[in-house]
C-alpha cells in the first residue's frame, strides 16, 4: 500500500506539471546583478527588464548585490529556490572566478543553469594625459625602460578588465600593477584625476572622456578595430593574438523547470534579435550574443578553461 500511495502522488505531481507551468511566473521576476550600480551587467539587466516584464506579465525587478569579486549576489541566486522567479546577471567575472577563487560557496556549472546569453563588449586601453606615451608601442617602451613604475585601474580582482590588463602585461612582456576599485565608475574617476595612470575600460563611456581630452586612447581590444573609435589601432596590431572582451548572460538555479528556461531563452533571444535592439548594442558597442541553451552551456564551459589558460599564463592571483 505505501509503494502505490507513492506512485499515486507521483503521478498526480506529473498531472499538476502542466498547470503549474502555464501559471508561472506567478509573482515578480527578481534579476540579480552582483556588480554595482552603472557597469555593463547592470545596464543591460535594466534594459531587459523592460520588455521581459511585457512579454510576461509580471515586474522584473534588478537588484545589484555588488561584493566579494560577485560571489556575494552569485550565492544569493544559487541559494535561491529553482522556481524561474529569480535570475543572475553575469560575466565572464564568473568563469574567471572558477580559478581566481576556489573557496567560493558555489560551482557555476553545478548550481546555476544556463538560460541565454546576452551581449559581448571589447574595451579600450586609456592613458592619464600625464603619461609619456603618445601611442601603444610608446608605452610598452615606456613600461619596459620603468618597470613596476605605472599602475592600472580596473572595477575589482577577477573582473573582465582585470584579467584584460594583466593578459596584456603578459603578452607584451611589461610589468603593471593592478590597483582595484569597487566598480568601474571609481576606477574611472582615479583615471581621470590621475590616481592611476592606466585603464582597460567600456569603449562607449570611455569615448566622451577621449574626446574631451581628459584621458587619452591608445588601442582596442577587439582582434579589429573597433567602429566606435576607428582611429585608434588594436592592440593586437601591436601585440599579436591579444584580445579581450567583457560578455554577458542570465543563469537560473539548478533545477528551474526546463520549460521556464526554455520561455526565458525564448523571450530574451526575441528582445535581442529586435532592430532596435541590435542598435541600442551598437550604440553602447555590444554585440547581442544569440544561442541556444545547450550552445551557451559549451560556450560557459570553454571559457572557463580559456580564463583558466589566462590566468596562469598571466600568474593572476586574488589576495
Amino acid at each position: 500500500m505505501p509503494q502505490r500511495r507513492e506512485l499515486l502522488v507521483g503521478l498526480a505531481a506529473l498531472a499538476a506539471w502542466p498547470a503549474r507551468a502555464q501559471a508561472w511566473p506567478s509573482r515578480p521576476i527578481r534579476i540579480v546583478v552582483p556588480f554595482g550600480l552603472g557597469g555593463s551587467a547592470d545596464v543591460a539587466a535594466r534594459f531587459l527588464a523592460e520588455p521581459l516584464s511585457q512579454a510576461l506579465g509580471q515586474p522584473v525587478v534588478v537588484e545589484n548585490r555588488p561584493g566579494a569579486g560577485a560571489v556575494i549576489g552569485t550565492d544569493v541566486v544559487a541559494k535561491s529556490a529553482p522556481d524561474g522567479h529569480t535570475l543572475l546577471l553575469m560575466s565572464n567575472t564568473h568563469t574567471a572566478n572558477e580559478t581566481l577563487l576556489p573557496n567560493r560557496p558555489y560551482v557555476l556549472l553545478r548550481d546555476l543553469a544556463p538560460v541565454a546569453a546576452v551581449n559581448i563588449a571589447h574595451h579600450v586601453l586609456a592613458v592619464h594625459p600625464s603619461v609619456p606615451a603618445q601611442t601603444l608601442p610608446e608605452l610598452i617602451a615606456y613600461a619596459k625602460a620603468n618597470p613596476g613604475r605605472l599602475d592600472f585601474a580596473s572595477s575589482g580582482p577577477g573582473t573582465p578588465y582585470h584579467i584584460a590588463g594583466e593578459v596584456f602585461c603578459a603578452m607584451a612582456g611589461i610589468q603593471m600593477n593592478h590597483i582595484p576599485f569597487r566598480g568601474s565608475n571609481e576606477a574611472r574617476t582615479a583615471l581621470i584625476a590621475g590616481q592611476v595612470p592606466v585603464m582597460f575600460d567600456a569603449i562607449p563611456t570611455m569615448r566622451e572622456q577621449i574626446a574631451s581630452g581628459r584621458v587619452r586612447g591608445l588601442a582596442t581590444t577587439a582582434p579589429q578595430r573597433s567602429p566606435l573609435l576607428p582611429e585608434l589601432p588594436a592592440v593586437a596590431e601591436v601585440v599579436p593574438g591579444y584580445e579581450a572582451s567583457i560578455w554577458l548572460g542570465l543563469m537560473a538555479p539548478t533545477g528551474t523547470p526546463a520549460p521556464v528556461i526554455a520561455r526565458l531563452h525564448a523571450e530574451i533571444g526575441r528582445i535581442l534579435e529586435l532592430p532596435a535592439t541590435r542598435e541600442a548594442q551598437a550604440r553602447a558597442g555590444a554585440e547581442p550574443m544569440v544561442m541556444p541553451v545547450d550552445a551557451f552551456a559549451d560556450f560557459l564551459r570553454r571559457d572557463i578553461e580559456r580564463q583558466r589558460e589566462w590566468i596562469r599564463m598571466a600568474r593572476i592571483q586574488v589576495n
